[in-house]
């Protein structure tokens, strides 16, 4: 009898260290880097008042961006964000495929920190291959270790910075500098510490390759008007180093390897497309360094659609805009601003008072002295506003109804106060009358809560 065996080889992935390129691509990613980290590492800085501009207050269940404070109350407005963020990198997809993943997404934006700061210190592609090829030395062992421990401050940094939208950031400093941050914010600082050195330090390209979902699904958002990377084929081919000497037709493209070179996930547009490209355009810019060294037209390898006449080498933004009028793109548009009129709405409607009218359950009514129906309530009131102020207390829709206890009551800002009050009305043939408990604000803005109960009598 055979025994069929089947014997598994794995082979660790080979570090992929792109060479250094230079270009309008590469420009542009750069812009982003430092757009997107100095917004980052600077807004949890600016002061609004004598508070924090941007955090996000878990302890105290508030969210203050600039002069707005949003409350649990306001997570609608957080969806809203959600489908708006969501909708938007749909479109920039069906736009120019996976320019988010090439320029903006924070794995491509600390992968590039990180390896700058390893071209620094060990060396340009070569040098870095070199060296992880060479045993370990002293020298070997200096150089690692300064590019680590320059890794480890940037990400321990990131790591402050991340928590400092949590919680206000002055007193976390403060804290860190007496060594007890305490240990939620502790715990936060070096998990997402740790987080960003392995997957900008060693993860890299594999996190978009393997971990990330959007590059598996991303294509079914793409069509043949989709902006992408791509390689002009009829131009290109056959491919021939110049001065080879041989006989017959030739492309433009010398077969130098370059774009394979630059490509921060190893790949070869020259291939076609595929799901590893993240549209950085890398290869692009240094194509178009070599085909001016030779003296040959540049867009060899450009930003194009499948489409015969949606060609971006003649015109990239008119192929923007081009795209701009499709079916899909007008959808999204047309979905994205839906949501901002709702947003822009629900803000202009948004009643920063609150009024929550709870019952008492022990004694659901009885008769006063005078023959009156008195009926016992809770109330729940919210000032969303920043300021104290004063608010007064009135019943609607009860008739005869009658309130006894303070008329009105100071609402510290940010805070919840707590009233009991009793209605009276006069005796009623129905067991359960509606009312409306209502405050209006005192302050001249206008501002008013309603909430609706029940005024019951007893039969």
């Amino acid at each position: 009898m055979t025994v069929a065996t089947i014997t598994f080889h794995r082979q660790r992935p080979q570090q992929i260290h792109p060479r250094e390129t230079a270009g309008r691509f590469n420009r542009l990613r750069w812009a982003m880097v430092w757009f997107s980290q100095a917004v980052f590492y600077g807004a949890c800085w600016l002061r609004w008042d004598d508070r924090q501009a941007v955090l996000f207050d878990i302890a105290g269940r508030k969210a203050y961006l600039f002069g707005l404070v949003l409350w649990p109350q306001d997570a609608l407005l957080l969806a809203w964000t959600l489908v708006l963020a969501a909708t938007a990198l749909f479109f920039v997809t069906a736009l120019a495929g996976r320019v988010f993943c090439g320029f903006a997404c924070p794995q491509t934006v600390y992968t590039a920190i990180f390896r700058w700061i390893e071209a620094r210190i060990e060396g340009d592609h070569l040098a870095r291959t070199r060296l992880d090829a060479a045993p370990w030395s002293a020298a070997k062992l200096a150089r690692r270790g300064g590019k680590w421990l320059l890794w480890a401050l940037v990400a321990g940094w990131t790591g402050v910075t991340f928590v400092g939208y949590f919680t206000p950031l002055q007193p976390l400093l403060a804290d860190l500098a007496a060594g007890a941050p305490g240990p939620w914010a502790g715990a936060w600082i070096v998990g997402y510490a740790a987080f960003t050195f392995v997957l900008a330090g060693f993860a890299r390209e594999m996190v978009c390759l393997h971990m990330c979902p959007y590059a598996r699904f991303q294509g079914v958002m793409f069509d043949a008007d989709t902006l992408t990377i791509g390689y002009d084929r009829p131009r290109g081919e056959p491919r021939r180093p110049r001065g080879a000497g041989k006989a017959g037709p030739a492309g433009d493209c010398v077969a130098c390897n370059q774009c394979v070179q630059v490509c921060p996930t190893g790949i070869d547009i020259r291939d076609g497309l595929q799901y590893q490209c993240i549209n950085c355009g890398l290869c692009a810019d240094a194509c178009d360094t070599v085909m001016t060294h030779v003296g040959a037209p540049t867009g060899l390898i450009r930003m194009m659609s499948a489409q015969p006449e949606g060609d971006a080498g003649t015109g990239y933004w008119r192929e923007i805009g081009r795209r701009l009028r499709t079916p899909r793109a007008l959808a999204y548009l047309a979905v994205m601003a839906a949501v901002s009129l709702a947003m822009a709405w629900q803000l202009a409607t948004r009643v920063p008072l609150q009024l929550d009218v709870l019952r008492d359950r022990q004694s659901l009514a009885r008769e006063g002295a005078d023959g009156r129906i008195e009926n016992s309530y809770t109330l729940r009131l919210l000032n969303m506003r920043e300021t104290a102020r004063e608010v007064a207390i009135s019943v609607r829709d009860l008739p005869g109804g009658v309130l006894i206890g303070p008329a009105v009551q100071a609402v510290e800002a940010g805070r919840v106060s707590t009233v009991s009050i009793t209605v009276t009305a006069p005796a009623g043939e129905r067991r359960q009358q509606p009312l409306r408990l209502q405050l209006r604000a005192l302050d001249g803005s206008g501002d008013r809560a309603e909430a609706a109960s029940v005024f019951f009598n007893p039969l």
